[in-house]
């Protein structure tokens, strides 16, 4: 069956994006006859660039900036104020996503965004009654509240954990608008990329082959963070990704520590890096914990004050099934790199057990979500 179908993301903090991206990609290859679209939001509600007009900045850039820089205290707090602009500005929003619906109809709306579910299923709902709309959420758990489930909503969500699926039955949804994938979604790169010789890359990388070695990660635009990382563990063997950040990754490579420390900018080679390693450091993110612990690295992550709201449940989620070790003080990493390293093994056992099929189980539940557009 021939279905347009469009999937909608923002580029706030690169994980709505990219799940975007591996959805499109296997459903090229299940669905070659879908005619599938990629829609940034804020493009559709802001298509005057007002806000960057305004600000300098575009809406993703800001929120970009703040998670390079490590300013991430306080949003909570400015998280219930952007979710009550929303509902200030619901009707004005709801008319722009009418009038773009109404020029480019689809037959399925897929979003893979937070806080703009209700506005954007009442507006297909008004202009399109009879498209399916599905929420994917691309965080283990709904929270804040209503930050991904909205209640009295006749539509479909596809969850990656069992708090999501308990989350949306106390919401009111009935198992047939429920679906439970194996984890998050990840592109297909991690399931088919070549193994390596992990001895021989690390003597050409100059690795000490039988050194336990970290891989530290915070998004795709570092984080201030990551630098007092590589001071506090100058005498480790670790690789360091700083993403889109470059002075980050020159502040790293500046420094003389002991121990080997390989640093990187952006790169294509993660796959590569991680079958290098042997453990991840990194906050607390639903993408790169996941693609951590499909590549067989245990993680360590953080709770704190510095912890975004919606990746709190996160942390509870690595304790839970053992898959790493939580911090809540930095001075505390050295010793539970000690503690991890000293109990790989386990944790390994742990993280291998782990079978996350979520890009493969959602093409499949979208391709059971049936429809008969009238718009």
């Amino acid at each position: 069956m021939n279905r347009k179908v469009q999937l909608i993301y923002f580029n706030a903090g690169g994980g709505h994006r990219s799940a975007a991206l591996a959805l499109q990609e296997v459903i090229a290859e299940k669905h070659p006859e879908w005619n599938v679209s990629l829609i940034n939001l804020f493009e559709v509600i802001d298509s005057e660039r007002y806000f960057q007009k305004l600000t300098g900045f575009a809406p993703e850039d800001l929120y970009n900036l703040r998670l390079k820089k490590g300013w991430t205290r306080g949003l909570a707090t400015e998280l219930k104020i952007f979710q009550a602009m929303i509902r200030l500005t619901h009707t004005k929003l709801k008319l722009k996503i009418q009038k773009f619906w109404k020029m480019d109809p689809p037959d399925l709306v897929v979003s893979l965004i937070p806080n703009f579910n209700k506005v954007m299923f009442e507006a297909l709902k008004d202009q399109c009654p009879d498209v399916p709309y599905v929420t994917v959420l691309t965080d283990l758990a709904d929270y804040p509240p209503n930050f991904w489930i909205e209640t009295d909503q006749e539509q479909y969500l596809i969850c990656g954990s069992d708090q999501a699926v308990f989350q949306a039955r106390e919401a009111g949804y009935r198992e047939r608008q429920i679906t439970q994938t194996s984890g998050m979604i990840l592109r297909p790169a991690f399931y088919w990329s070549p193994k390596i010789d992990r001895q021989h890359r690390r003597q050409e990388f100059g690795l000490d082959p039988e050194q336990a070695t970290g891989l530290v990660m915070f998004g795709g635009h570092g984080s201030s963070q990551m630098l007092k990382i590589a001071k506090d563990l100058s005498n480790r063997q670790m690789i360091f990704v700083c993403g889109h950040n470059e002075m980050l990754a020159k502040k790293i490579q500046a420094l003389k520590p002991s121990g080997k420390h390989l640093v990187f900018g952006f790169t294509s080679e993660i796959n590569t890096l991680m079958q290098l390693s042997d453990y991840f450091i990194g906050k607390p993110g639903p993408g790169s914990l996941s693609e951590s612990i499909q590549m067989g690295l245990p993680v360590i992550t953080f709770k704190n004050a510095a912890t975004m709201p919606q990746e709190r449940f996160n942390t509870t989620w690595v304790s839970t099934h053992e898959y790493g070790l939580v911090v809540t003080k930095m001075r505390d990493l050295p010793d539970a790199v000690d503690q991890l390293i000293a109990n790989l093994p386990l944790f390994k056992a742990k993280v291998s057990s782990v079978n996350n099929l979520a890009v493969y189980e959602v093409v499949e539940a979208l391709d059971r979500i049936r429809s008969v557009p009238e718009c």
